[in-house]
């Protein structure tokens, strides 16, 4: 990690407009004790990970309802790698159907997706946990 506080950014990239889960879960993070910086809506990944990069973040969490998961996803991935910031935790959530999140995992594009019900103590606990041991192991959670 860069700093003692693990630092987020959670990220709202695209044209859609609703955040409340986003910043449902910057306020569980943030209450976990790290560092959350929100990114505000309708965010370019190129505006994401340039913000991710300036504010020194361990974590790119991105919040994803409008269906362009697979080709954001992959565009920031792809912009961590250009800069060099691939130590940059890539996480996400949102509405992401079921074969596309085994889609995203297999091929490397995030290292873990949250979908819709996950207990926020859950996402809080695995950030905590991979940041410490900086085992890369794909996770995929969602409502039981």
């Amino acid at each position: 990690m860069s700093q003692s506080r693990i630092r987020v950014l959670v990220g709202k990239p695209g044209l859609d407009g609703h955040d409340r889960g986003a910043k449902v879960i910057a306020r569980a993070l943030r209450d976990a004790g790290m560092e959350v910086i929100y990114s505000g809506l309708h965010q370019t990944p190129e505006q994401i990970v340039e913000a991710a990069i300036q504010e020194d973040v361990d974590v790119i969490g991105l919040s994803i309802l409008s269906g362009a998961h697979l080709t954001i996803f992959p565009r920031v991935k792809d912009l961590l790698r250009e800069q060099e910031a691939e130590d940059i935790l890539l996480i996400g959530g949102g509405t992401i159907p079921e074969e596309d999140v085994e889609v995203l995992l297999r091929q490397g594009f995030a290292e873990a997706l949250f979908t819709p019900g996950t207990p926020t103590g859950e996402i809080v606990g695995w950030i905590k946990q991979r940041l410490e041991t900086k085992e890369p192991e794909p996770v995929r959670a969602k409502d039981e």
